[in-house]
């Protein structure tokens, strides 16, 4: 299940809660050669062993990305953006064996991490954050939904000379924002009534203002249920939210109006709408 910013604030929320003062005794590595061959892991698999001996400081989250930081300069950082799972054990002895990278700690409890599609498992020190693409592109200077400064008229100011369409303005590199994945992207667009083929600069007052209120009312939601249906958090439960659009919906009935649900390929994915209600 993917991790998208609200799943990726409920991970680093329940960390906050367990791990900080926690110093790393030993960690394990399995089934890396793949996620390493196409730049989902470390190139340099020492970078994994200079975590050991750390103590967690803090842990944070900002768009789609974890941030781990220890006492001994290095960072973990976790992004199971399209599938994975990080779980917390309290007892290490007891923990699942289906892992890429496994932290045990000095008390005897663990963290292991699992990518089950594309994401990153990295392992830098304070120097090497910049070059890491998540750690640029979510700890950047664009806004966040997760954001106090999140408002309508800042996001308003960033759509309105954005002549492209709504996927390439709000999901992806480019984006005017960071944490929106096409998950978020497809349930903010039905909520808001607009079509994911419309243009941002061609959004009025009211549909900017909705589409705003669309995006900070999801987060809050997906965060207050626990996550996505799909996701399971640090202590292994499921998610509540489940998704008004998305796969295999194609052909179902709208669950506002009943019209068949339509499925595009808009940006190099696949989106889902209802065309009654989203114009």
């Amino acid at each position: 299940m993917s991790v998208e910013l609200p799943e990726a604030c409920i991970l680093a929320e329940q960390m906050n809660t367990e791990l900080p003062g926690k110093k790393v005794q030993t960690i394990q590595i399995r089934d890396y050669e793949r996620m390493q061959r196409i730049g989902f892991m470390n190139k340099d698999l020492n970078g994994y062993d200079r975590l050991v001996g750390g103590t967690v400081k803090s842990i944070t989250s900002r768009g789609n990305t974890v941030l781990t930081r220890l006492d001994n300069g290095m960072n973990l950082l976790i992004a199971p953006e399209y599938g994975g799972k990080v779980l917390y054990h309290e007892d290490g002895g007891s923990a699942t064996a289906k892992y890429h990278l496994r932290l045990d700690f000095v008390d005897g409890t663990a963290l292991t991490v699992r990518l089950t599609s594309m994401g990153v498992i990295q392992a830098v020190d304070d120097e090497g954050l910049e070059g890491s693409y998540v750690y640029r592109r979510d700890f950047s200077d664009k806004l966040s939904p997760g954001d106090e400064e999140f408002t309508s008229e800042k996001f308003a100011g960033l759509l309105v000379e954005r002549n492209r369409q709504l996927k390439q303005v709000l999901v992806g590199k480019d984006a005017v924002v960071v944490g929106l994945s096409n998950s978020v992207f497809q349930d903010v667009l039905f909520r808001a009534g607009l079509h994911p083929r419309r243009k941002a600069s061609s959004l009025d007052e009211d549909e900017v203002r909705s589409l705003h209120g669309a995006i900070v009312a999801l987060v809050r939601e997906r965060l207050r249920l626990g996550g996505k249906d799909r996701f399971q958090d640090l202590h292994g439960s499921q998610g509540m939210y489940v998704p008004a659009m998305g796969p295999n919906m194609k052909g179902q009935p709208c669950p506002v109006c009943g019209t068949g649900v339509e499925r595009l390929s808009i940006g190099g994915g696949q989106v889902y709408l209802c065309p009654e209600c989203q114009k």
